[in-house]
């Protein structure tokens, strides 16, 4: 499909070689959308991954209140990313959502503006949306990390006098480096392929700076172009990019094949 003339209503009509790609790379909102969607997961993956670790090492330490703990933390996970964006879209709206209200009371926005009507706030409240929905599932991956590391190995580090700075940078970080990048990588790769939370949130607006490679897609097979060639064009580049991105990464993080099988 990716190298055919192959319209929404017109089917495929033979094939067209390269001419999909060279329409994609000559699109304008090619390189806004990579931008904007390489900069969401920048900052998406910096803030998850540090909350979920400490979510992670906050209930394995909990003793009392593990139960409660966990469940409140795993509870956003239950939505689905579609449920979750319809929820924050209702609390975000200026007409029934308490939270302009608030942020007005605090002089940070006007009372009839939404938070959502900025490039700079609607990414934030977009990032803050997918912390709260994916931070307890990362935490129960990470946990899962944790409890692999032999507990005679901090027995052995407290006769040793070593602190709990230095047991979590001497023996915790290092063995949980395959977890880390296994997380990283699912971080990573959902970001990148981030589609439902924008497009009902903010319609990739406003005036398209919120617009995602995946949502691109969209518009190039179902709105604007209604030509799915070179919606699969750009999918094969976006596949291409994954396999890149996820190999530099493991290779970066330094897993070796046995702990990438495991």
């Amino acid at each position: 499909m990716s190298v055919s003339k192959w319209t929404l209503l017109g089917g495929n009509q033979g094939l067209n070689g390269g001419a999909n790609f060279a329409k994609v790379f000559a699109d304008p909102l090619l390189v806004e959308s990579i931008w904007f969607t390489l900069k969401y997961t920048l900052v998406t993956t910096v803030i998850l991954m540090p909350i979920a670790l400490g979510l992670a090492l906050l209930v394995q330490e909990a003793r009392k209140w593990n139960a409660i703990l966990r469940t409140a933390i795993l509870l956003p996970s239950a939505l689905g990313i579609a449920s979750a964006s319809l929820l924050f879209y209702a609390l975000y709206s200026p007409q029934v959502g308490p939270l302009n209200s608030f942020l007005a009371s605090l002089g940070i926005m006007d009372k009839n503006s939404s938070i959502l009507g900025t490039p700079g706030g609607a990414l934030w409240a977009t990032v803050f949306l997918v912390v709260w929905r994916f931070a307890g599932y990362y935490m129960i991956l990470t946990m899962v990390g944790l409890q692999a590391i032999p507990i005679e190995v901090y027995e052995a580090a407290v006769i040793d006098g070593a602190s709990r700075w230095e047991t979590f940078r001497s023996i915790t970080l290092p063995l949980l480096k395959p977890t880390i990048a296994m997380t990283m990588i699912m971080s990573i790769t959902g970001s990148l392929l981030a589609f439902d939370q924008f497009y009902i949130l903010t319609k990739g607006g406003p005036n398209n700076s919120t617009l995602t490679v995946v949502q691109l897609i969209y518009k190039y097979a179902f709105e604007t172009k209604r030509d799915l060639g070179m919606a699969a064009a750009l999918s094969v580049l976006v596949l291409v990019a994954l396999v890149i991105i996820n190999a530099v990464q493991l290779r970066a993080m330094g897993v070796s094949d046995s702990e990438k099988k495991s």
